[in-house]
């Protein structure tokens, strides 16, 4: 054991689940003094967002007054000009139906701070009122003139002079629409505009004064939360230090370890020190009992893989948890033997073997358990990662099924488990053979994972 290991087991370890509880409650008791401030602020927000509302639907109940009286006198200019009943209908229907100008002070009635405002519009309703009852006289005028029996009660009351009446109908016509394009009805308008736009202006000076004291305290609300944000980031770092410092990094040091092939270094938080002497403890017990094997003893002569009795001994030291297993068979290996002689036969499976060694790890393990009969153990991998294997094994079948060295085609059939499903070694071999059963039933020349595995991973 080196120096350094023996140092940082003589420091006191801390406990990374106490820090993280500690931590959290620290980051709890800020986000609620967080929360609180932020009800504040989304008050405020709140009635800044109410106000702007407000004016805008006051801006808009303004503009459909306006708009609606536009309206009434472009349909009254219409009908004298051109004695169109349709014309005559719409502005009815405008003035009595659907009534823009009186929703329009309905809802300024809504709002008792905009009452000024308000004022400032009945006035500009009442002018545009006092209006409709000179286009009222001349719309009578243009029924006079075109003999209209039809058209609506309101106007029936409605009496022309006796110098009008006299008339003649182009007269009428010619009467009826000076009546709405001279000087005195225009003035009218401007005086309906004119009360309008004070209206509007009134609405803009409230709505701002409003806004300027939203944003006032809005803008001490904010500058609050920031500095709790602030110290929030700041814990937020200090915790993802710590983590990094106690966890993070010993486990990255530990995978580098294990892949290397040396001792997890005893560093890091009290949880992770005790899982390092757990592995380094495993990983003796496991390294002596691999030097006790001799290169002869383990390993099959002809193919230079490990042998039945060194497979054995590996599946009493690896983890199977996180080992998958292959079984692999020689898709009618007798054949080969029968057609070309046990020398090519030989010859066939030293380049099996080490066709499927190229493509596996260092770290994993390649047997020959029987004649024609394989087993990988795939180390430290985890089921969901099962397509490493599907690749694998097709660019095995593709090399050994197209030949370019003379020797004879031949297939792999192969059942695949995990250690993760299998409550012991014994058990993992079953499940892989009940797979290479599938596989050779479904034709041989391909692969086949365990039900378990399956049904894990759908």
């Amino acid at each position: 054991m080196s120096n350094l290991t023996q140092k940082s087991q003589n420091k006191p370890a801390l406990s990374l689940k106490n820090i993280q509880i500690l931590m959290i409650v620290m980051a709890s008791l800020v986000s609620a003094v967080l929360l609180l401030f932020t009800f504040s602020a989304s008050r405020t927000s709140r009635a800044l967002s109410v106000a702007t509302d407000q004016y805008i639907q006051l801006h808009d109940a303004v503009d459909e007054l306006m708009n609606a009286s536009d309206y009434l006198t472009e349909m009254a200019q219409r009908y004298t000009d051109r004695g169109d009943p349709k014309y005559l209908n719409a502005y009815f229907e405008e003035a009595f139906t659907i009534r823009r100008r009186e929703e329009a002070l309905e809802i300024m009635a809504r709002f008792p701070d905009a009452a000024s405002a308000r004022e400032s519009l009945e006035r500009a309703f009442e002018a545009s009122l006092a209006l409709m009852d000179r286009e009222y006289y001349s719309m009578r005028l243009v029924i006079e003139a075109k003999g209209y029996e039809s058209y609506p009660e309101i106007l029936r009351d409605v009496q022309l002079s006796k110098a009008d009446a006299a008339l003649s109908p182009e007269e009428q016509m010619d009467l009826a629409q000076s009546m709405l394009l001279d000087e005195e009805y225009y003035s009218q308008k401007d005086l309906i505009r004119s009360s309008m736009h004070k209206s509007q202006d009134m609405l803009a000076e409230i709505t701002q004064q409003t806004q300027l004291d939203s944003e006032t305290r809005l803008s001490k609300d904010l500058e609050l939360v920031r500095i709790i944000i602030i110290a929030q980031c700041v814990m937020l770092m200090l915790m993802i230090w710590i983590t990094i410092r106690l966890g993070i990094h010993p486990v990255i040091a530990a995978v580098k370890s294990i892949q290397s092939d040396t001792r997890i270094p005893e560093m890091g938080a009290s949880e992770f020190r005790y899982l390092a002497q757990a592995y380094n403890k495993m990983y003796e017990y496991y390294h002596s009992s691999i030097q006790k094997l001799n290169y002869k003893a383990s390993h099959d002569q002809l193919t230079q893989l490990y042998n039945r009795s060194g497979y054995d001994l590996l599946l009493s030291g690896i983890d199977l948890s996180s080992t998958f297993f292959l079984l692999i068979d020689v898709d009618r290996f007798k054949d080969i033997n029968d057609s070309y002689g046990h020398e090519v036969g030989d010859r066939v499976l030293q380049k099996v073997a080490s066709t499927i060694r190229r493509q596996f790890r260092s770290d994993d393990y390649v047997c020959r358990i029987g004649g024609d009969e394989f087993a990988v153990l795939m180390t430290h991998v985890e089921p969901a990662h099962k397509h490493l294997l599907s690749g694998k094994l097709m660019r095995v079948n593709v090399a050994l099924t197209h030949p370019r060295d003379g020797l004879p085609a031949v297939s792999l059939s192969a059942g695949i488990s995990h250690g993760r499903y299998a409550r012991s070694a014994e058990e993992l071999f079953e499940q892989a053979d009940q797979a290479l059963y599938e596989t050779k039933r479904k034709g041989r020349n391909g692969y086949t994972f365990h039900l378990s595995l399956e049904q894990f991973l759908s």
